[in-house]
């Protein structure tokens, strides 16, 4: 094999490494916000009804968010793995390509992505339990516990000179 052609070979094999090393930062940095932004959920609900919310099930955005992360590391693993395989099959000239990893990696995020759907379709929070709300625990959407925050704490007025 001309030397060209060997060097292409090894740098095709560094840019698809670099690629799945960009996918597991992809995976581990959406699983850092998302877990930060469950975190920042619950604290919007303890504010808006002033008592701790215990956590409903194990599908919640922190498992998910650390699932990610765990998976966005294990992609890293397999990468690596997956560039020494085929450095080694390169400097052989017995390389074969395997579409297991590819399959191995879809798989993992099709699963971490249908565990999501729980909390997109079922996500409830709590009113706060006064007597003037219709039920100590009536269902809120995102905006209404926005909105309600925003409420209990609304800027002072200030007057210009």
């Amino acid at each position: 094999m001309p030397e060209i052609d060997h060097q292409r070979e090894h740098q095709a094999n560094e840019r698809t490494f670099l690629a799945w090393l960009r996918t597991s930062i992809a995976l581990i940095g959406f699983g850092f916000a998302l877990a930060r932004f469950g975190l920042f959920l619950r604290q919007l609900e303890t504010a808006v009804t002033q008592e701790v919310i215990p956590t409903r099930s194990f599908i919640s955005y922190q498992t998910l968010g650390v699932g990610l992360v765990i998976v966005g590391i294990f992609v890293i693993v397999l990468a690596v793995w997956r560039y020494n395989q085929v450095f080694w099959q390169i400097e052989r000239g017995d390389y074969r390509p395997s579409r297991l990893l590819v399959w191995l990696t879809a798989g993992i995020v099709i699963v971490l992505g249908l565990l999501s759907i729980p909390l997109l379709l079922l996500r409830q929070a709590y009113a706060p339990s006064t007597p003037s709300s219709r039920s100590s625990k009536a269902e809120l959407s995102y905006g209404e516990l926005v909105s309600r925050t925003l409420k209990a704490k609304s800027p002072t007025k200030f007057r210009l000179r």
